[in-house]
Parts: structure tokens; C-alpha cells; sequence
């Protein structure tokens, strides 16, 4: 399982790295204001119920007979996040931009940048988002466990957040 985790994350880091060089060299020859820096399109807007802020949500690859996980790119406006969250069988987030933030429940949180990867163990209580000056993207790999692959819990109360900025 881990093995084939990490061929899943080494695969979706060569192909981000890959497009953003097709976009560089593309970008060379086009004026600044049409330069595209996003590898994936924005997506849809993910529902309130539970992320706080603005975030969208483009689903990359769902779950299906020969994937027992999905991938998103998730973008965070400043400030936006998850509430916190579990999930059954784990995750991994690849950081491709900005600066964020991810925390375990009873531990400090860790800032997240560009190039950051995040293992998320099954079951662990957590959260990740924006941080309060900069927006944040991450691509999700999220496996799934009985068809189930997130359990949502209560919103990351504004002193948590907060907190983080001290």
C-alpha cells in the first residue's frame, strides 16, 4: 500500500512538473498579463459546510474500478481552510502553490510552501489550509476505505487559526 502510494505521488509530481515546464516555455513568448500559472483549471467552489473561506475544488481523478483513491487540486483564497477531518484510509498533499498551513489535532501546525509533501496517517485528526497573506494549492490523494474516503468534523474555531499567527 505504501508502495504504491508513493508511486502515486512520484507519478502526479512528474506530470505537475511537467506541465508547469510546457507552461514556462509556452509563457516566453506571451506578455505577462497572459501568462497562465496554474497547471489545472480552478474548478468547482467547494461547499461551506466544510471549508471556511473560499476554495475550489477540481477533481482530478475519482474513484473507480481501477483506483481505490481520488486526486483533486484544491485551491485555498487567504485565509480559507478545511475543518477539521479524518480520513479512513490516509491522504497525501503535494504543495504546487503558495503558503499554507497543516495541523494535527493536540500538535503544532506545520507552514506549508511550494514543493512541500504532507502524509496524512489514517484516522488522524487534522485540518489544512491557506495562510492568512497568501493563497494555497495542494493537489489531494485520498484513498478510500468501505467507499468512505473523508469523515468532516467541527469548522477550525477562529482562535486556533489565529493562534498560528503569533
Amino acid at each position: 500500500m505504501k508502495k504504491r502510494i508513493f508511486l502515486m505521488a512520484l507519478t502526479t509530481i512528474m506530470l505537475c512538473l511537467a506541465c508547469n515546464n510546457i507552461n514556462k516555455q509556452e509563457s516566453m513568448n506571451k506578455p505577462d498579463n497572459q501568462i497562465r500559472k496554474d497547471i489545472f483549471q480552478k474548478g468547482e467552489k467547494a461547499s461551506s459546510e466544510y471549508f471556511t473561506g473560499i476554495v475550489w475544488l477540481n477533481m482530478l481523478v475519482q474513484k473507480d474500478t481501477n483506483n481505490n483513491y481520488s486526486v483533486a487540486d484544491v485551491k485555498f483564497d487567504p485565509g480559507a481552510k478545511t475543518n477539521w477531518h479524518t480520513h479512513p484510509a490516509g491522504q497525501v498533499l503535494l504543495v504546487t502553490e503558495g503558503e499554507g498551513y497543516y495541523q494535527e489535532k493536540g500538535k503544532p501546525a506545520r507552514k506549508l510552501s511550494k514543493g512541500d509533501v504532507v502524509i496524512i496517517p489514517a484516522n488522524v485528526e487534522h485540518w489544512h489550509g491557506a495562510a492568512h497573506n497568501s493563497s494555497f494549492t495542494h493537489i489531494a490523494i485520498t484513498n478510500y476505505k468501505d467507499n468512505v474516503n473523508v469523515v468532516w468534523l467541527k469548522p477550525v474555531t477562529d482562535e486556533e487559526y489565529v493562534s498560528l499567527l503569533r
